[in-house]
């Protein structure tokens, strides 16, 4: 039973750590996402 409740805690953790650095890694994206259309509207209105 306590093997039990040890490997439940450790997926536990392994899944949230997991989740935030997916939501990390789409931060990043969306970030750079941003970043060039951001770029794009410039060049767009210095044109």
């Amino acid at each position: 039973m306590r093997k039990l409740v040890i490997l439940a805690a450790l997926a536990a953790s392994l899944s949230v750590a997991a989740c935030n650095t997916v939501e990390g890694a789409g931060k990043d994206v969306s970030s750079a996402g941003r970043a060039v259309t951001d770029t794009a509207k410039d060049v767009k209105n210095n044109n």
